[in-house]
């Protein structure tokens, strides 16, 4: 099973702030969707009530120490080394980690590819991906995205693939 981190940062790493997404993509959004139908999603309770609800199409893995934490159609662990195992005990192909800070940092010692979209803004953030060593990590593809009515900032989408652990 592939393990893959997909995220959108800005120019300086940055995730999040309150909570939220600092920006709306629609082409990020689009191939998000695209990139994930039908697989397993990873994250951390406060990116799932960031959501806010399940995802269509996808099967929710919430990791939170929170015992009484049960949100309606999502599976809930404590753990992503247990999230992961739950992915592939359910033959999962390719399990996609999708935040926040916390999780894509324990992860990306476990991760075998990363989406990433970069972003062309300084968002202000307050969560943060991690950094790509890239001595590990190999570009595979990138393509750049435009400023339009429906995106609001220039952007670039990349895969990297892990080359060393």
């Amino acid at each position: 099973m592939i393990i893959s981190l997909i995220a959108a940062i800005d120019i300086n790493g940055g995730i999040g702030k309150d909570g939220q997404l600092p920006w709306h993509l629609r082409a990020d959004l689009q191939r998000f969707k695209l990139i994930t139908m039908g697989h397993y999603l990873i994250m951390g309770r406060k990116t799932f009530e960031s959501i806010g609800k399940p995802l269509p199409g996808r099967k929710m893995i919430i990791v939170t120490r929170n015992k009484s934490y049960h949100p309606d159609n999502c599976l809930v662990v404590n753990s992503i080394e247990l999230a992961i195992d739950l992915a592939e005990r359910n033959l999962e192909t390719e399990v996609f980690i999708i935040g926040g800070g916390e999780v894509f940092k324990q992860s990306m010692v476990l991760a075998d590819k990363i989406y990433l979209t970069s972003v062309n803004t300084d968002a202000n953030a307050d969560v943060f991906f991690p950094q790509i060593d890239l001595i590990k990590w190999e570009l595979i593809d990138c393509e750049e995205i435009p400023q339009d009515e429906q995106n609001e900032y220039a952007s670039e989408f990349s895969i990297f693939i892990r080359t060393k652990k």
